[in-house]
């Protein structure tokens, strides 16, 4: 059974720093690329970040270009994403999800199979 649990998320001031992780169990993590999303309330998902199996290829929507960072650590079976210069429009719920495609998932959220319950990121003004 696949699962994934995302942590780390909280409250913030704007400007602050977050680092959410991601542990993966029921998978080799090291054969999945990954992806973050977010969604706040009443708009769509939204795309944030995406990574290859490797770690080599990486993704970012446009409203985060710059100041988030998406990583992975294929031993620990986890992906993490370091979110910097935090503003109060990064308010969401943010989720990780795996992707079957090997190399790159994208930014598509039909191309990810499995997904977290989702973490609360606050970022206050």
């Amino acid at each position: 059974q696949v699962r994934l649990v995302e942590s780390g998320g909280g409250l913030v001031q704007t400007g602050g720093s977050l680092r959410l992780s991601c542990a993966v169990s029921g998978r080799t993590l090291s054969t999945y690329s990954m992806g973050w999303f977010r969604q706040a309330p009443g708009k769509e998902r939204e795309f944030v970040a995406a990574i290859s199996s490797s770690g080599r290829t990486t993704g970012y929507g446009d409203s985060v270009k710059g100041r988030f960072t998406i990583s992975r650590d294929n031993a620990k079976n986890t992906v993490y994403l370091q979110m910097n210069s935090l503003k109060p429009v990064d308010t969401a719920v943010y989720y990780c999800a795996l992707s079957p495609n090997r190399y790159y998932g994208g930014s598509d959220p039909p191309n990810y199979e499995y997904w977290g319950q989702g973490t609360q990121v606050t970022v206050s003004s």
